[in-house]
């Protein structure tokens, strides 16, 4: 009885050290504005778990951090969070197109699907046909950038993608902050005022 006691008060402490060391290794990440004339689009998604539909929420924003454009809109049933992350993508390279933003930064926390932005290749896999689709509706742009994000920094978008559970129809703010994620976007200013 004592070794098992033993045993397991040891067990323990092993995953109370792991523990400490993962949550000192993740840093808060805040969000940054782009730099000159480029926009920068965030975007995320969140898979509803009753339906596994997904929410897609879009925030496009200046270089004084400025809210250029939003979008919170419900999608599709998805079979995966891959699935549901690159859907999102290309709906969102359609949205920044149809709003007219031409030099665009884009940035996304699924590390996966942003990495399969940045590094075309021929993929045959089930969703190959839908990077291939943002690649070519990319094409489009006149200057564009990917990258990965944690969500600390991806606060605005994550809120608006959680927000799409809640609407029938796509929500878009042209010009104006999306009234669903009024804290996102304080904390962000906050921080950058911080500087």
């Amino acid at each position: 009885m004592n070794k098992h006691a033993r045993d397991y008060l040891n067990k323990f402490k092993g995953t109370q050290a792991q523990l400490a060391v993962s949550a000192n290794s993740g840093l808060i990440q805040a969000w940054r504005p782009p730099t000159g004339s480029v926009y920068k689009l965030n975007f995320d998604v969140a898979v509803l778990a009753n339906t596994r539909s997904s929410g897609v929420g879009v925030v496009i924003r200046n270089s004084l951090g400025e809210v250029m454009a939003g979008l919170s809109t419900y999608g599709p049933v998805v079979a995966s969070n891959e699935e549901a992350e690159v859907l999102a993508c290309r709906k969102v390279v359609e949205f920044a197109i149809d709003a007219g933003f031409m030099d665009l930064m884009i940035e996304g926390d699924n590390a996966m699907v942003m990495k399969a932005n940045v590094f075309p290749r021929l993929d045959r896999s089930r969703l190959g046909h839908i990077y291939d689709d943002i690649r070519t509706l990319a094409a489009g742009f006149r200057s564009l950038s990917v990258g990965c994000i944690k969500r600390s920094a991806n606060s605005v978008a994550h809120s608006l993608a959680r927000y799409a559970s809640h609407l029938e129809e796509e929500l878009v703010w042209l010009e104006e902050s999306p009234p669903p994620a009024p804290d996102a976007l304080y904390l962000d200013a906050s921080l950058l005022n911080d500087e």
